[in-house]
């Protein structure tokens, strides 16, 4: 079973440039912002380029330049840059345009500002698809409350691994969240699986400037 990851990096940025400003800090897109010894998207793909895939695919759309000029360098050959058109969409769009892009039967989403999730963890989802029962009916997510079978979507989003065609048609012409989204397709019978995280950073997203500075403690 080939594997593509699909990372989306197109966001407005909002909520943190709100915190950024509130906090007299300079503005700067949260995707670019120091991590380790590298950026946040930066960790977020080298983890992922680590993982059992066989194509990495990167999603942009706000701050495209600014994000190309920081990494994109970095990259030459084994990342495929995208761009959303028109910018200003939802993630379901854009990661659709990422599945569009793609070329294997499978993919693994991540969302460009989960630097904190392990290689072993994207691993662990990648396993659980390919071993389940019907892995084209199968969502391996990272877990928000229960490990294991699930029996609700609440909650859910990135990073997870689906059926690239299935999950296309259930993004198709939607502009929205992702949990709405996945509600439906848990609602359709799939079944959805909880793979327990590493350690507690990895179930955060940096969405405010404090998220950053936790996970960099």
């Amino acid at each position: 079973m080939s594997i593509s990851t699909i990372i989306t990096a197109a966001g407005k940025n909002s909520r943190m440039r709100k915190h950024q400003i509130s906090r007299n800090i300079d503005l700067k897109n949260k995707l670019i912002l120091p991590f380790m010894d590298k950026t946040v998207l930066e960790t977020t793909i080298d983890n992922a380029l680590s993982a059992n895939i066989d194509e990495c695919i990167v999603v942009l759309g706000h701050y495209a330049s600014e994000i190309k000029e920081a990494i994109c360098d970095n990259y030459d050959g084994c990342v495929k840059f995208i761009q959303n058109n028109p910018v200003d969409v939802g993630l379901s769009t854009s990661l659709f345009n990422g599945l569009a892009n793609s070329k294997f039967d499978y993919a693994l989403c991540i969302t460009g500002d989960q630097p904190s999730v392990s290689t072993e963890t994207f691993n662990k989802m990648i396993e659980v698809s390919q071993s389940s029962e019907d892995p084209e009916k199968t969502i391996a997510i990272l877990r928000r409350r229960k490990i294991g079978l699930l029996d609700t979507a609440e909650g859910l989003g990135m990073p997870f691994v689906a059926h690239r065609k299935n999950l296309m048609g259930y993004l198709e012409n939607e502009d929205d969240n992702l949990n709405p989204i996945l509600r439906k397709i848990f609602d359709d019978g799939y079944t959805f699986y909880g793979i327990k995280e590493k350690n507690k950073k990895e179930l955060l997203n940096i969405n405010h400037y404090e998220d950053y500075l936790n996970l960099l403690d």
